[in-house]
């Protein structure tokens, strides 16, 4: 993967702890993460469950084999360049076609949002604040 201008700029959970993301098995999920999103592995370890702590630019989300459900929780990623992070994606080798981007207000904030479903089922939104 070569380096990338998209900053990926925060990351807020869909539950409780973006550091606590459950999946059914970390070794399976590691290299979507790693080659797709470009995260990169900081930590892991096998206690109390084996789990790994990924890093980009300044955001840490922690993926944990904890018995919880992972279709029901996820991250919403704040990116600086919300298209480029989509042409990103695809270069890395995400076989996703269309971004069908959308509008999304929360509060008083418009975002341009894509979604992505990882192979262990974790959602995630990743957009772009509007002016």
């Amino acid at each position: 993967m070569k380096t990338s201008k998209v900053i990926y700029k925060n990351a807020w959970p869909y539950q409780q702890d973006s550091m606590n993301l459950p999946v059914e098995d970390v070794d399976f999920a590691l290299p979507f993460y790693e080659n797709i999103l470009g995260f990169k592995r900081t930590s892991q370890s096998n206690s109390p469950h084996k789990s790994v702590v990924l890093k980009r630019n300044d955001i840490e989300i922690g993926l944990v084999e904890n018995g919880g459900d992972p279709t029901q929780d996820g991250c919403f990623f704040e990116v600086n360049d919300v298209e480029d992070a989509f042409e990103e994606l695809k270069a890395n080798g995400f076989s996703k076609v269309d971004p069908d981007f959308s509008l999304q207000r929360h509060g008083t904030t418009s975002w341009k949002v894509f979604f992505i479903v990882a192979p262990d089922g974790l959602c995630y939104c990743i957009g772009e604040r509007q002016n």
